[in-house]
């Protein structure tokens, strides 16, 4: 209901010719560059693009080439970790975000299922056996910076429907515990619900939430998350969010963000959320 947005048609209209919007990363900043690849699909994708959408069908094939080695991103490299393996973990992620037959990016995907299942064997994390697979792993490709950790954007969605059940829930726990949260995305434990509903905080809460809600096997663990949502519906039965939540990542979604607008958007992305996670049929 929001792909004729303007905000969709300004995204669209800066597409390049070889599917790109320039530099590809960063991921956590609204407005660079003046936009990035990165920033450019999640936008769309929010907006409700999908790959039947011929703006993102030239991005997934510029993503594919740069994965498979057939053109390279136009991005700094950076040295804090390893960009080659860094760059492989994005492209794979996106391309995985919008399709599942994309061989390359499902090896990739397979590559981060076997460092995490070897982390979680024995049923908790162990950052030992964590190291040892990721070294083991990457070896040969590997050329310096900080090996890269698992609880970030990347790897929670490029593994949301790669590990066996008993590793998935054991993953699942550790991510909504972990005190960082989700880095890119929230940066508090996930198990502690934001204090105050109107602000900023609680859409890149929900933000992290709508992460985890592709995790089939484990959505169960989140009523907590649907009663947190169910209590902050408004008298209408509706949820406002709060002007503070636009942030151009997650809204606004309408033209305008006046309150029935705002108002209209927030519901809209709950309800949307709650089909997902609401198994025990709370709404």
């Amino acid at each position: 209901m929001y792909k004729n947005s303007r905000w969709a048609k300004e995204i669209i209209s800066l597409q390049k010719k070889d599917g790109s919007w320039g530099y590809f990363h960063t991921l956590s900043e609204p407005n660079k560059y003046p936009i990035t690849t990165e920033q450019a699909i999640r936008r769309l994708q929010i907006l409700g693009y999908t790959i039947d959408d011929p703006c993102i069908q030239k991005a997934i094939q510029y993503m594919h080439e740069c994965l498979t080695g057939k053109k390279e991103t136009p991005d700094r490299r950076e040295k804090t970790h390893d960009w080659d393996i860094f760059t492989q973990l994005m492209l794979s992620t996106w391309i995985r975000r919008f399709v599942k037959d994309d061989t390359s990016a499902n090896a990739t995907a397979k590559t981060w299922a076997y460092i995490v299942s070897t982390a979680f064997k024995s049923g908790i994390y162990s950052h030992n056996d964590y190291l040892s697979a990721y070294s083991q792993t990457f070896s040969q490709k590997a050329k310096g910076g900080r090996i890269i950790d698992f609880i970030s954007f990347y790897q929670v969605s490029l593994l949301s429907d790669c590990l066996e059940s008993n590793i998935e829930s054991a993953v699942f726990n550790y991510i909504i515990n972990h005190e960082n949260g989700i880095y890119y995305i929230y940066n508090k434990s996930i198990c502690n619900v934001p204090e105050i509903f109107e602000t900023k905080e609680s859409s890149r809460y929900i933000g992290a939430i709508e992460l985890l809600s592709d995790y089939k096997n484990s959505i169960g663990k989140l009523a907590f998350v649907v009663e947190w949502l169910m209590e902050n519906k408004n008298l209408d039965n509706k949820w406002d969010l709060g002007s503070n939540a636009k942030d151009f990542i997650y809204f606004p979604l309408s033209d305008s963000w006046k309150s029935e607008a705002r108002i209209s958007d927030c519901t809209y992305r709950i309800e949307k959320l709650l089909d997902k996670i609401d198994i025990g049929g709370q709404v």
